[in-house]
């Protein structure tokens, strides 16, 4: 019997240097959204999914994403004596959002070898990956409908986006055998951002992935690469020819917070959708806008 997914992980070790000199002195994913680190929303996206167990893959640089999910009694404690209880209630809420683990990935030798740290913590249990750049405007309903394709199939699942040819390069391609009426495709092959006249189809490897375990096998089996590197998709094809992978075609948007203009749009637009800035932040985008035209 197939259970429901309840283990997720989440590769934050990277160093962000598109947004130096930001990330000098903090990670990348504690850069906010209006008031909250990117990583919180990508946390909350997995527990609207039905996560209840997150694993945090970090570097010896991010200790801050660690306090950001721990309590604090001396903030807690300020905050109760000043008589701010919304504010106590959201940085308690935070830490009960799921059971938050973490563990650094060595050295930096690619997406593969991070998710490969969490192989003893998920044991022989599906688990789903979630890239922390990819901010997903529909919150957790995406990576509900892959858990949902898992729990039918038993397959890996990874999710795709439709894309323009001329984008295609910038991500990860696969080459799909069939599409059935609910946006599944089945993957015989991966190719890593292919030219556009070489790309076998329009669809991009989006940043969230279901796995089996077996991905942990292929993982071991990847040879590195340029730097020393494993990468993610060399496993992820050695599951397509063997154990079986599927792609789950998802037409809700995302944000890429991992590069500056669609962090500033990201900004921007949940800013307006935001319950208590929204209305006044229009009025001063519309100020702007207009002094600036």
């Amino acid at each position: 019997m197939v259970t429901p997914v309840r283990k997720a992980v989440i590769p934050a070790a990277g160093l962000g240097t598109r947004f130096l000199p930001a990330t000098k002195a903090q990670p990348k994913e504690m850069i906010p959204l209006v008031d909250k680190p990117a990583i919180q929303y990508v946390v909350e996206e997995a527990v609207e999914a039905g996560i209840t167990d997150i694993l945090i893959i970090t570097s010896p640089s991010k200790r801050a994403l660690e306090d950001h999910f721990d309590r604090n009694p001396e903030l807690e404690e300020i905050l109760k004596r000043k008589g701010k209880t919304d504010e106590l209630q959201q940085v308690r809420d935070i830490t009960d959002l799921a059971t938050f683990h973490f563990t650094r990935q060595g050295a930096p030798l690619g997406l593969g070898h991070a998710v490969l740290q969490a192989e003893r913590h998920i044991g022989d249990e599906a688990f789903a990956v979630l890239l922390p750049d990819e901010i997903m405007v529909d919150r957790g309903e995406p990576l509900t409908k892959m858990i949902e394709t898992h729990v039918e199939t038993r397959s890996s699942v990874v999710g795709l986006r439709e894309v323009s040819m001329t984008e295609i390069s910038s991500y990860g391609c696969p080459a799909v055998e069939q599409q059935g009426d609910d946006g599944v495709v089945k993957i015989s092959a991966i190719v890593e951002k292919p030219p556009m006249d070489e790309a076998p189809s329009n669809l991009a490897v989006m940043g969230r992935y279901v796995f089996t375990p077996d991905l942990f096998r292929y993982l071991h089996d990847v040879r590195p690469g340029v730097g020393g590197e494993i990468q993610l998709t060399d496993a992820m094809a050695q599951l397509a020819t063997s154990s079986g992978l599927l792609g789950r075609v998802i037409d809700a948007g995302s944000y890429d917070a991992g590069q500056k203009l669609d962090y500033l749009r990201a900004t921007v637009e949940l800013g307006l959708q935001h319950d208590e800035l929204g209305a006044d932040f229009a009025v001063m985008l519309k100020e702007i806008v207009g002094r600036a035209t």
